[in-house]
C-alpha cells in the first residue's frame, strides 16, 4: 500500500477523507485545514478486493463482456470483497484516527444507476462491480465512525463550485497545488478524491443512497 506522505506525528486536528472509487480499489485522501485553505495529510491506495484472488476484482466477470453465472462461486468472490474490504478500509480509518479526528468522508463514484435499471449485460455487470466496491467502502468507512457523502464523479466539480463558492478553474488550480508533495503521483483520481474531501470538510451535504450490503 503506497503512501505519499506521512502523517505527522501528535496532530489531533479535525480532517475529511476523501475516496474515489476504482475496480477492486480506491484512492484515499486525506485532507486537513480549512475551507479556503485546505492541506493535504496522506494520500495512498486502498484495496477493496484481496490481491490474492484476482477474480474478486471482477466478480460478476466470467470473461471480457461475459456475466458470471449465479452459484458457489460467485457468492465466494462477492463475499470475499465483503469481507476484505471493510478490513482494510476500517484499517486506514484507524490509522487516520492516531493522529486527526475523522468524522466524515466524501466518496466519489463513476455511476450512482441502479444495475437492475440497465439493460446491457456488459454495462449492467460494470455498474454492479461499482455498485459492490463502493458500498464495501462506505459500509468499512462507516462501521469506523465515518459518515460518508456520495458524489458521481462528473457532476463533482460542478457541484464543488457553488458549495465551496470557487470557480471551477480556480478550484482545478487549488488541486493541482495541493498535490505537489504527493511523491506517488497525483492524478486525477487524487484530485476528485481531494475536493470530496474538501466539500466534506466544508460541511457538503450528505447524498441518500439505497444500501446494498
Amino acid at each position: 500500500m503506497a503512501r505519499a506522505l506521512r502523517l505527522r506525528s501528535g496532530q489531533a486536528e479535525r480532517a475529511a477523507a476523501g475516496f474515489t472509487v476504482k475496480s477492486g480499489w480506491a484512492c484515499a485522501v486525506l485532507i486537513a485545514g480549512t475551507r479556503s485553505n485546505p492541506r493535504l495529510i496522506d494520500s495512498r491506495r486502498v484495496e477493496i478486493s484481496d490481491p490474492e484472488i484476482p477474480d474478486a476484482k471482477q466478480p460478476y466477470h466470467a470473461g471480457f463482456g461475459t456475466a458470471r453465472d449465479a452459484g458457489d462461486e460467485l457468492k465466494r468472490l462477492v463475499a470475499s470483497v465483503k469481507s476484505y474490504g471493510r478490513k482494510s478500509v476500517s484499517a486506514l480509518i484507524r490509522e487516520y484516527h492516531k493522529t486527526t479526528t475523522v468524522a466524515a468522508a466524501g466518496v466519489v463514484a463513476g455511476s450512482l444507476i441502479d444495475p437492475k435499471t440497465i439493460g446491457n449485460d456488459h454495462i449492467r455487470i460494470h455498474a454492479m462491480e461499482g455498485q459492490l466496491f463502493r458500498e464495501v467502502l462506505i459500509d468499512g468507512a462507516e462501521r469506523s465512525g465515518v459518515t460518508c457523502s456520495v458524489w458521481r464523479e462528473r457532476d463533482l466539480y460542478g457541484i464543488a463550485e457553488k458549495q465551496l463558492k470557487v470557480a471551477e478553474t480556480v478550484l482545478r488550480r487549488k488541486l493541482t497545488a495541493l498535490g505537489e508533495g504527493a511523491s506517488d503521483g497525483w492524478r486525477a483520481e487524487h484530485k476528485v478524491a481531494a475536493l470530496a474531501a474538501w466539500m466534506v470538510l466544508a460541511g457538503g451535504e450528505k447524498v441518500v443512497r439505497e444500501k446494498t450490503v
